[in-house]
């Protein structure tokens, strides 16, 4: 069974590359200005991005780039679609913001829309939402791009599962700093191997990831 990589998205030192082509983007001096431009260039129109934490903006937005024209989400039932991503930050962007909503107990004022967010594989739950995937999911959380546990759970999800197709990669938001690259991994069937799209692969990870 031969896997593939239909398309990628890399984002790092707020540039936005789609399939080795790089997307102009206005100068930014911040990630929030960063991810309100990306989700302007992308076209989308999907109020509920707005009251999300960076992490679940970067990972919907890295997401949506190698969706639109991909044709992947015609390709495959939506219940055969998987999400696999890491991270090294997991949530503590936003942990930070919970916990100093209640560390002081004179100001205690929690906030239900902050904590939703405390957990990173939330980011999966928003792009599971927005596209109705309903196939199997994971999250890791690492101290970097690991292209051998990528490759191992990708194995495991499309040769011992019940899905075809997953999304995956690496989503991390910590401190104003972005680094996200996605990919969307597909079993080559004979219908997608006429495509000619590259095997999947350790040394094409790393060349991605670079």
């Amino acid at each position: 069974m031969e896997i593939v990589i239909s398309s990628y998205c890399r984002i790092k030192n707020n540039a936005l590359i789609v399939n080795g082509k790089s997307i102009q983007l206005a100068k930014q001096d911040s990630a929030a200005f960063f991810l309100a431009e990306t989700y302007k260039i992308l076209g989308l129109n999907y109020p509920k991005f707005h009251k999300m934490d960076g992490l679940c903006k970067l990972g919907l937005l890295a997401t949506e780039a190698v969706l639109q024209n991909s044709g992947f989400l015609e390709r495959h039932a939506l219940d055969k679609i998987g999400i696999l991503m890491a991270n090294k930050a997991s949530s503590l962007e936003t942990d930070r913001v919970h916990q100093l909503s209640i560390s002081d107990k004179e100001k205690y004022l929690p906030s239900p829309s902050v904590f939703v967010y405390t957990l990173p594989n939330i980011v999966i739950g928003e792009i599971a939402i927005k596209h109705k995937i309903t196939g199997e999911n994971a999250f890791f959380v690492e101290p970097s791009f690991n292209t051998n546990l990528m490759l191992q759970q990708n194995n495991l999800m499309l040769k011992q599962s019940e899905v075809s197709a997953v999304i995956s990669g690496w989503v991390d938001f910590d401190n104003g700093h972005v680094d996200a690259l996605i990919y969307l991994a597909e079993i080559a069937d004979d219908s997608i191997k006429k495509l000619n799209f590259k095997p999947l692969n350790k040394e094409l990870l790393k060349q991605l990831y670079q």
